[in-house]
């Protein structure tokens, strides 16, 4: 999808995080956005701002767990700016604790909201885009999912999850103008899950700027990219060493910090879990 002037996308998780950068990203593109979440205030300060930049902007608060919610979006964005040429399927939550710490409904609720609603959005959107033989389908998933981090397992689950349904997915659509694609990044600067805690990613992980993320999300449309890791430093080659010997790979995160940070902030959520 070169020229994505005029196009038209869906984005989640578009209030807060890196859903209002991905949306500026967008719209300077000339891409019109339908953005939602369920916090309508904050959603409403990122359609204004991407509004500023001469696009079309519409917010529709929902909660995307919800089936309905999930019909009622596409529909609004349709009824807004027409055919939906994009989606981004980029909310998602992550809890750091001990697996046995969470219950039930927190590990349901984080697969409904990670996995289970970009796979059915996906799912919603998909025969209008192949009858008009264009579309292209975009899944934030993480470096969680290529390596999963101990006090992190459901989130390594799920985003492990968008990673093999792009695979699958890609090659059926192959020859329909559709297309799909996954984007890994690692900690985040700024906008990122520990940025939100206060906190600096471990040295050998590091870090990648919001910004970065969003350009990535552009480009990959564009160039139809079937999969991107997007993350500096040392841990790009931990990635392809942990295709040949994921126990060395552990052995160097256990070594160097990475995994002892991650029991630390478990431990921190666990002593301020809400009541």
């Amino acid at each position: 999808m070169k020229d994505l002037r005029g196009k038209n996308a869906v984005l989640t998780g578009a209030s807060r995080g890196l859903g209002p950068y991905i949306a500026r990203a967008l719209a300077q593109e000339g891409v019109n956005v339908a953005l939602t979440a369920r916090t309508a205030d904050a959603l409403e300060a990122t359609v204004q701002e991407v509004s500023a930049l001469g696009v079309e902007a519409v917010a529709i608060p929902m909660d995307i767990t919800d089936e309905a919610g999930r019909k009622r979006l596409l529909e609004r964005a349709r009824a807004a700016h027409g055919p939906i040429d994009i989606l981004i399927n980029n909310a998602g939550i992550e809890w750091i604790c001990r697996y046995t710490d969470m219950s039930s409904e927190q590990i349901e609720h984080m697969v409904q909201t990670n996995l289970i609603a970009p796979l059915i959005l996906s799912r919603l959107v998909l025969p209008d885009m192949i009858e008009r033989g264009s579309g292209h389908i975009v899944m934030m998933s993480s470096l969680g999912g290529k390596k999963g981090s101990p006090y992190s397992a459901t989130y390594a689950a799920t985003k492990a999850g968008l990673i093999e349904w792009t695979s699958s997915v890609r090659e059926e659509l192959r020859g329909s103008g559709v297309s799909a694609s996954v984007l890994c990044p690692g900690f985040v600067s700024d906008a990122g899950m520990f940025a939100v805690y206060g906190k600096r990613a471990p040295r050998l992980a590091g870090e990648t700027s919001p910004e970065k993320v969003a350009a990535a999300v552009v480009h990959m449309i564009e160039h139809d990219i079937a999969e991107k890791i997007i993350n500096p430093g040392p841990k790009r080659l931990l990635d392809i060493t942990n295709a040949i010997s994921p126990t060395m790979v552990s052995w160097i995160l256990r070594r160097f910090g990475v995994y002892e940070f991650y029991r630390q902030q478990a431990e921190d959520n666990q002593q301020n879990r809400p009541t």
